[in-house]
């Protein structure tokens, strides 16, 4: 599939995941895409990078489910955090355990999971709606019961997919882009390259094998569609162009501006803005 037929199976209303993790390996080309439909009133749920910023600047999120939402070398995402300022959006704030058992949960098809994380924190304070349990068992023990984080819909980028729905990652994490399309009724797998499924050996070991073509409904080959997240081995966070996407983040007509050239177009344009932006920084 291409990015924008993927958008083009979200509806507005849904709940959508978004795999990765801060400002590493998100699922950018999609989530351009997302931008570039007329899908609004969101429930996200991410372990929040840039993807939850460019739709909360949108105006897309109706709730953000999320442990964080960071650029990583840029502690807040900017636009997460005006946001939040202005109201925009409601939010459920989960410990990044409680969100990892959240998505297990999901992908087991449980209602919940009893977990300590949470206990003693403010997160059981923000979140009233939380609950615990009591084991059944001799020790008695009080416990977090974390509901299942199930989506519509979930996005991920992986280094490699075969055209069955097999993906691969090749740099140092996971980051549960697994639990992602597990726990999700439907999941879309973008990637820098498309490989035959035979060339899966010669990169890596079988654990580097994290989704399975059972849980993934399309897959679109986007190479640099992490940008401007990293995608290790395949290159890293582009920190220039992360810090020009913060500043202009600052200002409503700087922001306007940066829309203007590199959110106008299709993913082609947007990639040939980046470029151009590159050699003007070389």
């Amino acid at each position: 599939m291409s990015p924008d037929e993927i958008a083009g199976r979200l509806r507005s209303g849904m709940t959508i995941g978004i795999g990765g993790w801060g400002s590493r390996r998100k699922p950018m080309a999609l989530v351009r895409a997302l931008l570039r439909t007329d899908v609004t009133d969101l429930t996200v749920i991410s372990y929040g990078g840039p993807d939850v910023g460019l739709l909360a600047a949108a105006g897309k999120i109706r709730k953000l489910v999320a442990a964080f939402a960071t650029l990583d070398s840029i502690p807040l995402e900017p636009h997460f955090r005006a946001a939040r300022q202005r109201g925009d959006f409601e939010l459920t704030e989960l410990d990044e355990s409680m969100f990892m058992w959240g998505l297990t949960a999901a992908a087991h098809r449980l209602p919940f999971m009893p977990i300590r994380a949470g206990l003693g924190s403010d997160v059981m304070r923000v979140n009233p709606e939380l609950r615990t349990v009591t084991s059944p068992y001799p020790d008695g023990e009080e416990l977090v019961a974390v509901p299942a984080l199930r989506m519509d819909a979930a996005l991920v980028h992986l280094n490699r997919a075969d055209a069955r729905g097999n993906g691969q990652y090749l740099g140092p994490d996971p980051y549960f882009d697994d639990l992602f399309c597990d726990a999700a009724d439907e999941a879309y797998v973008s990637c820098e390259r498309l490989v035959e499924s035979t060339e899966f050996a010669d990169a890596g070991t079988p654990q580097t094998m994290l989704v399975g073509r059972h849980s993934v409904t399309g897959v679109a080959e986007t190479p640099n569609g992490a940008h401007f997240t990293s995608c290790a081995p395949d290159y890293g966070r582009d920190e220039p162009f992360q810090a020009a996407y913060a500043k202009a983040a600052a200002d409503p007509d700087a922001w306007r501006e940066f829309t203007a050239r590199f959110l106008s177009g299709d993913e082609d344009t947007y990639q040939a803005a980046v470029a151009a932006f590159a050699e003007e920084g070389a």
